[in-house]
């Protein structure tokens, strides 16, 4: 079984992608192809890119339970 890409190389080959199409020179059926390439590849990243918000939201409490991360609200400015 093949490893799954990391993150950065997901990143980099979408980059590639869009560096390709921005330049133009791409028949159009390998635009095409690498355009539904790059919306996959975005699609993949935002979806990393969320559980990894989810993870660094969350903390565990004295007995070992996740609970949210709360973030101190900043003083009133009113006060």
């Amino acid at each position: 079984m093949a490893d799954k890409p990391t993150f950065e190389a997901n990143l980099t080959q979408l980059e590639t992608i869009v560096n390709q199409l921005e330049q133009g020179d791409v028949p159009l059926e390998q635009a095409l192809d690498q355009f539904q390439k790059g919306v996959a590849l975005s699609k993949q990243l935002q979806s990393t890119l969320e559980g990894a918000e989810k993870t660094l939201t969350k903390m565990m409490d004295e007995n070992g339970n996740e609970v949210p991360f709360e973030q101190p609200k900043a003083p009133d400015s009113n006060d």
